[in-house]
């Protein structure tokens, strides 16, 4: 179940036999499609990088989750139906232009993208995600953009934010559809909502 506020979360563990060592989004969203396409059960996973991996606070190298003090956490996932084509992410889909113009939808359940801390508020275990509708003009674009790597871009009074465990969007116009930073599709019709405690990962 989603955490609770001043709740304790996470315990120590140390890999178990048939866990993987994940590098980065790409790799993790890669093993989580895979899985559920295929019906089987996700493996435990080690994090050593990615966006999810640095918004629990990952610093540490592989070596650690084979000496028994790391650390393992229950944590949810995304799905999304994108013009009927359904997909997971353990981070983000973003729904955007290359060049971030015009109306910019992000479903964060991880706080970090890169090194922006793009959903402040969201956190990986709660049940919810964190929804971020905007269509900035170009000067309020900009110091939306200095402001995001420390997450001082929100509250902004044409930034909605909203944490839900559902959500739908359909678009003017077809627009990119990025899902753990990689662009999948173009797409105007989205439905997301929140798996709770799918995921299973140790750092």
């Amino acid at each position: 179940m989603g955490i609770t506020p001043r709740e304790e979360w996470g315990e120590p563990g140390v890999m178990p036999p048939g866990g993987l060592i994940v590098n980065g989004n790409e790799e993790l969203q890669e093993i989580i499609e895979s899985c559920r396409r295929s019906n089987n059960e996700i493996p435990t996973i080690g994090l050593t990088g990615g966006d999810l991996w640095r918004t629990l606070g990952g610093k540490s190298h592989h070596e650690r989750l084979m000496k028994g003090d790391a650390q393992l956490f229950s944590v949810d996932l995304g799905s999304a139906l994108v013009d009927g084509h359904i997909y997971w992410f353990a981070s983000h889909l973003i729904a955007r232009t290359r060049i971030w113009m015009g109306r910019t939808w992000i479903v964060a359940n991880a706080s970090h993208y890169g090194n922006w801390n793009i959903a402040p508020r969201a956190h990986p275990g709660d049940g919810l995600l964190d929804i971020l509708d905007s269509n900035l003009g170009f000067s309020d674009r900009l110091k939306a953009r200095s402001r995001v790597q420390a997450g001082s871009h929100v509250p902004h009074p044409d930034i909605h934010y909203q944490r839900r465990s559902t959500a739908q969007i359909e678009l003017k116009k077809e627009t990119d559809v990025w899902i753990d930073g990689k662009r999948i599709m173009k797409a105007s019709q989205i439905s997301v909502r929140i798996e709770p405690d799918a995921l299973r990962v140790m750092l």
